[in-house]
Parts: C-alpha cells; structure tokens; sequence
C-alpha cells in the first residue's frame, strides 16, 4: 500500500478539520489542570480538592460521550459537534466574565468543560466514516492527535494566568475557539455512508458484547493514564519538586505532548502490524515507567524523562485501541465511540482524583501510580487472554482487510 493512497481514500479537509476541533476542544477540557497552582492559591483548596477540581472535566466529559454518541447518530457528527462547540464557548464566556471564587463555582465550570471532552466522541465518528478498513488506523491517529491540545494548555496557561490573572485565561481561550469553530463550519463535511440511527434499547444492546466491555476497559487504561497525568502533572512537579506554576507547566507539556504526537503513530504501526501486537507492548511499557515514577526519583529532570516514556506509551496505545475498535464495530461506531471514550474519560478522572487523595493520606502520590501501574498490567493479561478469538473469528483475514 503506497503512503499516498491514504490521502486519496478519504476526505481530507474533515479530517484535518476534526483534528483542529478536537485538539482545542482538548485543551479548554484540561485547562484547570495547568491553573490549578494559581487557583489553590488564591481560594485555599487542599491537595484533595485540588485533585478533584482537574478530575471534574474528566467525568462530565467521560459520561457526555455517550450523549454526544448518541447526537452523533441521530443528528450527524457535523451538527453534534456544532452544538458542543457553542457550549463549550458559552461556558467560557461565563467564567471569563462570571465570579469564580468559589470550589463549588469550580466543580461548576469543571461540568461545562466536560462537553470539551465530548468531542471525542465527534471527531473520530466524523473522521472514520471516510475511510475504508485498512487506513482506520492513520486516520482515527490524526484526528485523535487532537490530544495535543492537552499540551498547549500546560504551556501557555500558566504563563497566561501570571501575565492576565487566571480567570482571563479562559476568555483568550475564547479566540482560538472561534477559529476553529469557523474552519469547522466551513471544511467538515458528514460522510454519505453513514449507518441509520438506533433507538436507545439499541444503543444499550452493545453492552451486552463481551468485547464491548473489553475495549471499554482497554481504553479506560492507555487514555485514562494520558488524560489523567495531563490534568495532574502540573500540580505534582509544583508539590513534588517545588517548582515554578510556570515551569511545572513547561515539564507537563513535554510529557503530554510526546503521548498526543504518538497517537498517530500509533494507529499506523497497528495498521501495519495489528492493534493486538502494538497494544501489548504498550502496556509493557507504559506499566514499567509508571512503576518507575510512583518511586519518586530525586531529580525533576529524570522524573520527567520517565513520565515521557510513560506517555509516549499510553499515546501509542490510543492509536492502536482505535485501530482495532472500528473492525469490530463498524456499524456502531458511533455509540461505541462514546461508550470506549466515556470509558477513558473514567479512568483519567480516577487516576486525577487518586492522585490527589493519596497526597493528602499519605503524603506521597505512590499509592495512586502505583495501583494505575497494575491496571496496566492488569489489561495486559486481559488481551492476552482475548487475542486468539479475535483473530480467529471478525479480525480473521477472511473477515476484514485489516491486521488484528
């Protein structure tokens, strides 16, 4: 297969635009998490507040997944992510000009940011409906590099909030968003082949798929430790090192922006070599580093080498699940878009939120990295356990054009 036939097998403009709509949308949903330093300052939040403060996103966006999936279905991706975009924007434009000196105000806009995380489960039905089988992979890891948002907001918050004060960040947030609410209007376009929308009995029908359930768990590991550790970092490398908000955010960009550029990567080396393959050796790694780091290493600089290997893993490992999910889900990618991606969103905010609660009992964040480490290992054995019957039966080659 000829690297440019990939460019001509779909339909470019919606998946760059997906890309662009994604990627900001990703970085307003994570957004606290990077300001959380100056916030905890100015309203007095204890470590365990401040964890759940940057889990908050997670969650919303996590459980309105399966609402956009179902808008996606119903009303078509384009139009799905229309009303979120002008949500996501409203929402800001309330904390802009809004008082939020309060935790519950917070929590408040940590909802409204979570429809942000919600375009996942628009972008990539959006994207996928244009490509054949054997270039699912490329084409979900591009427009799901849209992780890359979670970077720009570790990089440019903090020094935003120091320049302006934290709350009129949210209001320059405001001028990227139009611009990509403007490329979308304009370049993204629904596929022709979209399949027919479910009614509700339908969508809670694919639960009762074992592989469903599989995926679901697979995710909620590889994008659960991404998204998780993005929303996270920028408070442990401030409690833990002692460093600046501004530099915290320098060191957490350098780990989320290395698992976001991956993720491309990842769906084309599982297109290549199979998404059980690449998976595999991903939560290898990404349990190994994560192992590492729960030991707390004495220099910053170590410490944010490993988190990178850690990242690079799990971003690896969010290009290769989708790889594998629409070969199993073809006609319902919509709603096990949502559902796998709620999935993830679950375990970001349980490794944000642990990670806060094992500082505040225990002094340490070990606790948290560790037992997120053993998930991984965990969702090792579990697709060691699955990989034989899916190869045999919907990703034998007599099934599909992709390699499992």
């Amino acid at each position: 297969m000829q690297k440019s036939s990939f460019w001509k097998a779909g339909h470019t403009p919606t998946l760059l635009a997906s890309f662009l709509y994604f990627d900001l949308s990703f970085m307003v949903w994570v957004i606290l998490g990077p300001l959380a330093v100056q916030i905890s300052k100015d309203i007095g939040l204890t470590p365990a507040q401040k964890g759940l403060m940057v889990a908050t996103p997670l969650l919303a966006g996590a459980l309105l997944r399966i609402v956009m999936g179902v808008l996606v279905d119903h009303l078509k991706p384009k139009k799905a992510g229309i009303i979120g975009q002008v949500i996501v924007m409203g929402g800001l434009a309330w904390a802009w000009l809004g008082s939020l000196h309060s935790y519950d105000s917070l929590l408040t806009l940590g909802i409204l940011l979570g429809v942000a995380g919600a375009a996942f489960a628009v972008a990539l039905p959006l994207a996928s409906r244009w490509y054949p089988p054997e270039h699912q992979g490329t084409a979900l890891g591009i427009a799901g590099a849209g992780n890359s948002g979670t970077a720009f907001a570790a990089l440019f918050a903090p020094t935003l909030a120091i320049a302006f004060g934290w709350q009129n960040v949210f209001g320059w947030c405001l001028i990227p968003l139009g611009i990509a609410f403007a490329v979308y209007l304009v370049f993204a376009k629904d596929a022709s082949s979209a399949p027919p929308p479910k009614s509700l009995p339908e969508y809670l029908d694919v639960l009762k798929d074992k592989d469903a359930w599989w995926f679901m768990f697979f995710y909620s590991v590889t994008f659960g430790g991404f998204s998780g550790l993005a929303s996270s970092l920028t408070i442990y490398f401030n409690s833990q090192y002692g460093l600046s908000p501004v530099t915290a955010g320098y060191f957490t960009a350098a780990c989320v922006f290395a698992g976001s550029m991956v993720r491309p990567l990842g769906g084309r080396i599982a297109d290549r070599i199979g998404g059980i393959k690449t998976l595999s050796a991903m939560y290898l790694l990404a349990a190994t580093f994560l192992f590492i780091a729960s030991f707390g290493l004495q220099s910053a600089i170590a410490t944010v080498a490993v988190f990178v290997m850690a990242m690079l893993a799990l971003g690896t490992g969010n290009g290769a699940v989708f790889q594998l999910v629409p070969q199993r889900f073809r006609k319902e990618i919509g709603v096990m878009t949502g559902l796998v991606g709620m999935a993830g969103g679950i375990g970001g905010f349980y490794l944000a939120s642990s990670l806060g609660y094992s500082k505040q009992l225990t002094g340490s964040y070990q606790i948290g990295l560790i037992i997120f480490a053993s998930l991984a290992v965990i969702a090792l054995i579990g697709l060691s356990a699955v990989k034989t019957r899916w190869r045999t039966t919907w990703g034998s080659a007599a099934m599909t054009a992709a390699k499992i």
